[in-house]
């Protein structure tokens, strides 16, 4: 039995060169489509992450926040938009962001003096609304304030800039109930689920290619086990077997290879960490910068301020309030006392047309908050674990569907690769080609007897 045995190996090895010398060219094939199944179940595993943003497929069934549906897809990102944005958001708000602090740089007297000139526009604005034809009387009023004597115009002046002054000081005192970070952000990603996807491309755009790109060679060494398999293992099944396996082992490989390990590794005289995590330097710049200048910038986080739910009533009080005590001042001063009803009137078209008149004020916000700087700064000091966080999410929510995704393709792929090995393949291209001349002839002799009828 021992000499058996001794045989048995040179024998398997001479089988398998004859099968090898029989087929050359589909077995050298073996690797190069193995190679081609890997990129191609990667790029697909990419592209399935941010598209299609809309559910693509026949509704037979499909539940929000799933991208998988009976029979159709929807990208993980634009489907997973409100969960993913939430994770981020709060991220931002308990490890980079303090937001009364990063209010607290603004400085109210330059508040004051960039809204000055806007103030009499406000005003002008709604007076129009309660004073029929005031437009005809613009002139003549504007002449008789610049008629007053010059304390009465500086006083007035001085009533404005403290009007707008307390205003800046409530604001900054009151900040938390006034802006709702968690709702700005997650409002303008479901507005525009096209802008998460944006985000995490500018961060991990280097790691998304490495996992496409990564198919091919992973894909090609696996494609040399595959063929040594097919070449001593006798089972029709070996390579649809062995593309389902390159199909699940690129996408598998390649997440594991840019998340893992966190933590930097000693393994001999190598230093092992996770692709996107020796990256967090360049990723802190990318995400601080579209975060600042795409997301909480001055325009947006107004627009919030004025307009969630959550976050508006407390401004309209606040500016009411303010308002109506500045209205009463000026009114005074000509002597003449406006009613409660007036005063709340204005005041609330007031709130309606203020967006208008705060363009002034978006450079000097967004300079002074300087979120780009704060935001790059505290992410550049976040743990390695805490990092991780920032972009493996959208690859962790659906990361099971994405490597079983990738063994289907490569099972397709697989049969494709058995055909050309047994040559049936082959065989079923060569029928196909002679059926399709067959038809040809046919129909070009069936047209030749219809024109000699005719001719007839």
């Amino acid at each position: 039995s021992k000499e058996k045995k001794l045989f048995r190996c040179p024998q398997c090895i001479i089988a398998a060169v004859d099968k090898f010398k029989a087929r050359p060219s589909a077995y050298l094939l073996i690797p190069l489509v193995a190679a081609f199944v890997g990129w191609l179940t990667n790029y697909l595993a990419v592209q399935m992450i941010f598209y299609p943003i809309e559910f693509r497929g026949i509704p037979l069934w499909h539940k929000e926040e799933i991208p998988l549906g009976l029979v159709g897809w929807q990208g993980i990102v634009p489907c997973k938009t409100k969960y993913m944005s939430q994770t981020m958001v709060n991220m931002v708000t308990t490890q980079l962001l303090n937001i009364e602090q990063v209010f607290r740089r603004l400085d109210p007297n330059v508040v004051a003096d960039t809204l000055a000139p806007e103030v009499p526009k406000l005003l002008e604005s709604v007076g129009s609304e309660f004073i029929p034809n005031l437009s005809k009387f613009q002139r003549l009023s504007r002449a008789m304030f610049f008629s007053l004597p010059g304390r009465t115009i500086s006083s007035v002046a001085k009533t404005n800039r403290r009007f707008l002054h307390g205003i800046a000081v409530s604001m900054q005192d009151n900040i938390c109930s006034l802006l709702n970070v968690n709702n700005c952000v997650i409002d303008q990603m479901m507005q525009d689920r096209t802008l998460l996807g944006k985000l995490f491309r500018k961060c991990g755009q280097k790691e998304l290619d490495f996992l496409t790109n990564s198919g091919l060679w992973f894909g090609f060494m696996l494609g040399i086990i595959q063929l040594v398999v097919a070449l001593f293992w006798e089972n029709p099944w070996a390579l649809s077997i062995g593309g389902t396996i390159v199909g699940l082992a690129t996408n598998w490989l390649a997440l594991k290879w840019i998340f893992e390990p966190v933590n930097p590794t000693k393994f001999g005289p190598f230093l092992l960490q996770g692709q996107f995590l020796r990256r967090q330097t360049e990723v802190a710049r990318e995400f601080s910068a579209f975060f600042a200048n795409n997301v909480l910038t001055s325009e947006k986080l107004w627009g919030s301020i004025l307009n969630d739910p959550s976050t508006k009533p407390s401004f309209d009080l606040l500016f009411a309030g303010r308002l109506r005590k500045f209205a009463c001042v000026l009114a005074g001063g000509v002597g003449v006392l406006p009613g409660a009803g007036l005063l709340n009137g204005v005041a609330s078209r007031a709130i309606v047309k203020l967006p208008n008149h705060l363009h002034v004020l978006h450079p000097y916000v967004d300079k002074t908050l300087g979120l780009q700087g704060t935001l790059r700064t505290q992410m550049e000091r976040m743990t390695s674990a805490k990092f991780e966080r920032v972009l493996h999410p959208i690859f962790e929510e659906d990361e099971l569907t994405l490597i079983l995704a990738g063994g289907f393709l490569g099972f397709l792929a697989g049969l494709v690769q058995q055909g050309i090995e047994t040559g049936y393949f082959w065989e079923w291209s060569s029928r196909r080609v002679k059926w399709i001349r067959k038809t040809l002839r046919l129909g070009g002799s069936g047209e030749k007897e219809e024109k000699s009828r005719q001719e007839i």
